[in-house]
């Protein structure tokens, strides 16, 4: 009797620890997602890891219950197509891309696996999807009004440099979301009284040749549409633009780099806050029902130290406006 006894509250331990146990134990390597990167891994390296960061946050250990593969097109924008198609070839349970040519190179490489945008521009007007609300097809993520964003940069630099009346226009050829850059700028210059002068550049192999060609145009200032390859390489571009005594604005990581001025969005939020939807999305929701976020804090960023190498005064009414000023 008593051994039966000892057995059964053995059994009855089992029955309570087995699940307690169970719980303990890390969730198996089940989910593999593919990142499109149309950059470098080195230069994206902060956002990867903002992103991982946001996966861990959701309960997902890269290596113990998630599986990534990376593939970088380096600002090779012609390689995306095949890049992305590689990535289904794998049969990744989805994709998770940046920037306007990454996500429709990906959407274009399948209608079936879904598609995360970490972030890219004016989602809507690229096709990219039907609707901010109910996107359709088998994309979703987070999107921001490009053009506006764009056209706001131009008035804080017209603010920042009075007397600029041509200002140039970086933009890289190979990205389709500057055709409504392009339409909503020019009524903003019209008004504003400037002379837009569009700067395409496809590679950063062409930047110092750029900032020649610009000079010899007589361009006063200069304003740089987000882009992959432009992010990537925010310091050269920086050094070229205090070398050639250029005011610019542009993103985030430009004033980090040692630019003038930048109004922009956080691209590590977006990264971090891309996990939420690829958790959702593993969890089984469809991302034709899953709405589009669009970010609603928009920073505005002045460097001091750049604008005094320029021999630039920037007027107290934009400096109380500025979230940061860096000395």
């Amino acid at each position: 009797m008593r051994r039966a006894a000892r057995l059964l509250v053995a059994f009855g331990l089992a029955l309570i620890v087995a699940p307690l146990a169970a719980q303990a134990q890390p969730r198996s390597a089940s989910h593999h997602i593919g990142v499109l990167g149309a950059a470098s891994a080195s230069a994206y390296a902060p956002f990867i890891e903002a992103f991982r960061q946001g996966l861990r946050e959701q309960g997902y250990v890269e290596g113990k219950n998630i599986t990534i593969e990376y593939r970088w097109a380096d600002g090779r924008y012609d390689h995306l197509p095949e890049l992305a198609a590689e990535l289904v070839r794998l049969k990744v349970d989805l994709i998770v891309t940046h920037g306007t040519p990454g996500t429709r190179a990906a959407k274009q490489a399948t209608s079936t696996i879904p598609i995360v945008m970490a972030v890219a521009g004016d989602a809507v007007a690229t096709g990219l999807v039907a609707g901010i609300v109910r996107p359709g097809g088998n994309v979703t993520g987070s999107s921001f009004f490009f053009p506006e964003l764009v056209t706001k940069r131009l008035e804080l630099l017209k603010e920042a440099v009075p007397r600029a009346t041509r200002i140039g226009v970086l933009l890289n050829p190979g990205n389709p979301a500057n055709g409504p850059v392009i339409k909503a700028m020019e009524p903003a210059a019209k008004a504003l009284q400037v002379e837009l002068q569009h700067v395409e550049v496809g590679s950063s192999k062409e930047f110092e040749s750029t900032f020649v060609t610009m000079a010899r145009r007589r361009v006063d200032a200069l304003v740089i549409v987000d882009d992959a390859t432009f992010i990537a390489h925010a310091r050269r571009l920086a050094d070229l633009a205090a070398q050639h005594r250029v005011p610019a604005i542009g993103f985030r990581e430009y004033v980090e780099a040692g630019g003038l001025m930048a109004y922009g969005i956080s691209l590590p939020d977006l990264w971090r806050g891309a996990a939420s939807f690829v958790d959702r999305i593993l969890k089984g929701a469809r991302p034709a029902d899953v709405p589009v976020e669009q970010p609603s804090k928009f920073e505005l960023l002045i460097n001091r130290k750049a604008a005094k190498q320029l021999g630039l005064t920037i007027p107290p009414s934009l400096l109380l406006r500025a979230d940061e000023i860096t000395p």
